[in-house]
């Protein structure tokens, strides 16, 4: 049986529970579930919100992209990733990625592996709204991003 692949950008925010509830709603043999949720940081209390934008269409093709590679590479279940755009203040979710598998290893390691894809090739952009009221301008992609993607080559 094919993995359940679900992926989202949106606006509003996510409910991890529910997410993971809804996801593996009448799944069978599912023995693992591995989560990572990633919340805007307030950079030492410098960071108002982070605005982020997507090219429509083509984020969420790519993310699928990403996700159909992992359940090829892993016997996942069930995948999921929710993106979050607009504007995001310190402390709330951005992103949220689940790997359902009947073992952990594999889910695991289908969720690094969503998540490093998603960090670094999937289209959006951040820029950053400084506590002061000026703009810290757009975040740049890191060499950390880039060398988290050479592990699965």
């Amino acid at each position: 049986m094919p993995a359940r692949i679900e992926v989202r950008i949106q606006t509003v925010d996510f409910d991890l529970s529910a997410e993971v509830s809804t996801l593996l709603s009448g799944l069978r043999d599912t023995g693992a579930v591995v989560t990572f949720s990633g919340l805007c940081r307030s950079e030492d209390g410098t960071l108002a919100a982070l605005e982020l934008e997507h090219y429509p269409g083509m984020a969420e093709a790519e993310i699928r992209r990403i996700a159909d590679e992992a359940a090829a590479r892993w016997p996942v279940t069930a995948l999921c990733a929710i993106h979050r755009v607009g504007r995001i203040a310190p402390g709330e979710n951005i992103v949220l990625v689940i790997a359902a598998s009947a073992h952990r290893q594999a889910a695991f390691d289908a969720a690094s592996f969503l998540m490093d894809f998603l960090k670094s090739r999937a289209p959006f952009w951040k820029k950053e709204h400084l506590r002061d009221g000026s703009e810290g301008g757009w975040v740049d992609a890191k060499e950390s991003d880039e060398a988290a993607l050479r592990r699965w080559s």
